[in-house]
């Protein structure tokens, strides 16, 4: 456990009581109540120490565990020197809008020194998702797992002796021992699976305050890079300073027993691939959904994604390394250092090798190759058991069509708009954009209190387009490097640019991948909702052909799709979830830069398909950009 900072007496009574709950007892819903004290920590990795930004003392957070059906109640405490807002990232908020946690989209961000309580259902998902920091670059440390169980306790797949989450991120999980202090046995039983609870969470260990790195990459800047990949906020053996090796993640396991790992990428730049050494996969969910089993030997996850597998310890008892690597595209795109980290799966009884043998070591992809991600998700459809039929029938009709495309852009610096030099020139500022539209983030307002009172004018326009400005080779490498082919095309409006959706319509979206001045995957979150993903290739979309390619059958369902690199992805969702919801995709950059919009779901026909008023916890947003005291 890391050891803390002054910050320790502040929250001493609150760790105590984080993890209140009312028990679940014959399967009746319950009410899960936590509190988070945001604070600051300093860790000490690579000779050096770091101020971070943690929750109760944890990196990663506190692990939210809950059981289908919950009402959940989080209680966070600001005490960091900036706001922030905390994001149920998956929870699809139904009517709940206002407890989204999208800084500046759904709420302001809660001040320095004050508080915000959280309150919302999660009905209808079964397995694993996530929350984190929704301002700035604070999800880098600010993040943990949110575990959503089965009513029943049944899975429609063999029960696992344990559950893991493995958290491909920042992080590092601490013992929950003082949790249990003056709770009751029906607490405690409602806790036990907490205890299980050690999310493998894959990120990235970042030296540079996260303040400034947010800055930097609003300015167009690529010149940063973290220091080093992380299994559940630990850097692995592979990193070290004068001689000292970091501490690697260790997973105990039992011969002849299975586990389910829960696989969350809450990394700001790189999608991982994630294998172990002489052992299989099967994975059986994603995103808080259940999917057809399928095995493979290694799980590919993008930031924003959560996957479930089962991993049986069916290897000789040993040791054997766990990798984490993140892939990136080959030159002539841009290049960051290789991450790599790597922990341990110790099989019980087993002993270190005394003649000094090496550990087996998984053979990975190269870090350039980027196809595995590609045939990993083309692999992948949805189950939906017999409860759930209704929810995972795509919709036939569909009544808006968008096709977006994501890549970077220019804007011209100072009062030059149109004439300034492209092609990476000092005169211009790298924006990413959505059909060539960047957006342009608010710090003094919350755009749902405006759509709520009906105040839109001089803060947001409905006409975000629903197609390219102009077609041209979409995937055409030689736009990668600046030059006069790119340049013609990098010219970007940066804007407040929403759309807007009836309540009930059917939605279809093509995203398709560009190489402009780039040629990245992007992972695409759509908050409030899973969507369904028909399908996905590579190359430039062509509706005459690969609407052909369409699975209405047993498609998965999402709230982050990986659109490849080099290639597109098509989805389609049924607008039924009254509010704004925020839609962007989950590489840091590429949201600070302008790679977002967000969609205004109008209200149905009666108060029980409407946005309801704010609730009473809700606080609104003062004239400083931050919640009101």
């Amino acid at each position: 456990m890391e050891k803390l900072s002054t910050a320790a007496s502040l929250f001493g009574v609150v760790v105590a009581a984080a993890a209140l709950a009312i028990a679940v007892v014959g399967g009746e819903a319950a009410v899960v109540e936590q509190t988070f004290m945001v604070h600051e920590m300093n860790v000490t990795h690579l000779c050096n120490t770091t101020r971070i930004y943690v929750v109760n003392g944890q990196f990663p957070g506190p692990t939210v565990d809950v059981t289908e059906g919950d009402t959940v109640v989080v209680h966070v405490i600001n005490r960091l020197p900036h706001g922030l807002t905390i994001h149920w990232h998956g929870v699809r908020q139904m009517r709940s809008c206002w407890a989204d946690g999208a800084g500046y989209v759904t709420e302001c961000p809660i001040r320095p020194g004050g508080e915000k309580t959280y309150r919302f259902n999660v009905t209808g998902q079964v397995g694993t998702l996530w929350w984190h920091a929704h301002v700035t670059c604070l999800r880098a440390t600010i993040n943990g797992a949110f575990i959503i169980r089965p009513r029943d306790g049944k899975y429609p797949f063999p029960t696992p002796a344990k559950d893991v989450p493995i958290i491909i991120g920042n992080g590092r999980s601490r013992t929950i021992g003082e949790l249990l202090i003056g709770l009751d046995l029906r607490q405690i039983m409602h806790l036990f699976g907490l205890m299980y609870a050690i999310s493998l969470i894959a990120g990235e260990w970042w030296e540079l305050d996260l303040i400034e790195l947010d800055r930097r990459m609003l300015d167009g800047n690529f010149d940063d890079n973290p220091l080093s990949a992380t299994i559940n906020g630990k850097l692995g053996d592979l990193s070290n300073c004068s001689g000292t090796v970091e501490e690697s993640f260790v997973l105990d396991v039992k011969r002849g027993e299975s586990y389910l790992l829960r696989v969350i990428n809450t990394a700001l730049f790189s999608e991982y691939y994630f294998k172990v050494a002489g052992h299989t996969f099967t994975v059986v969910g994603a995103d808080g959904n259940y999917l057809t089993p399928y095995k493979t030997d290694m799980v590919t996850v993008a930031p924003g994604e959560a996957i479930d597998v089962l991993m049986f310890a069916d290897a000789p008892p040993a040791y054997y390394h766990m990798v984490a690597l993140a892939n990136q595209p080959p030159p002539p795109d841009l290049q960051i250092p290789q991450l790599t980290s790597r922990g341990l799966v110790r099989y019980a009884g087993a002993a270190m090798d005394s003649n000094n043998l090496p550990m087996p070591m998984p053979v990975m992809p190269d870090q350039h190759n980027t196809m595995p991600s590609y045939y990993f998700r083309r692999n992948l459809t949805g189950l939906a058991l017999p409860e759930q039929q209704q929810r995972h029938r795509v919709p036939a009709h569909v009544d808006e069509r968008l096709l977006i495309t994501l890549g970077l852009g220019s804007i011209c610096r100072g009062g030059n708009t149109t004439t300034c030099k492209r092609g990476r020139s000092p005169e211009t500022v790298v924006v990413a954009t959505m059909n060539n539209v960047s957006f342009h983030h608010t710090n003094a307002t919350a755009l749902l209190e405006h759509y709520y009172d009906g105040t839109p004018e001089g803060v947001y326009t409905e006409d975000f387009p629903v197609r390219p400005p102009r077609p041209f080779n979409y995937t055409d490498r030689e736009l990668i490097p600046a030059g006069p082919l790119e340049a013609a095309l990098e010219p970007t409006a940066k804007a407040m640019r929403l759309r807007r959706f009836r309540y009930n319509a059917s939605v279809e979206i093509v995203f398709q991948s560009t190489t402009l001045l780039q040629s990245d995957s992007n992972p695409m979150h759509l908050h409030g909702y899973d969507v369904f993903v028909l399908a996905q290739g590579l190359g430039n979309f062509d509706p005459k052909k690969d609407v052909e390619k369409f699975n209405y059958h047993n498609p998965q369902l999402r709230n982050t799709v990986q659109v490849p690199r080099g290639g597109w992805a098509a989805i389609r969702f049924l607008a039924d979830n009254p509010g704004m919801w925020y839609l962007h995709c989950h590489f840091e950059f590429h949201i600070i830069m302008g790679m977002a919009t967000a969609f205004i779901v109008e209200d149905g026909p009666t108060p029980e398909t409407s946005l309801p008023p704010p609730p009473p916890e809700f606080k609104r947003c003062g004239t400083n950009g931050l919640s009101q005291p």
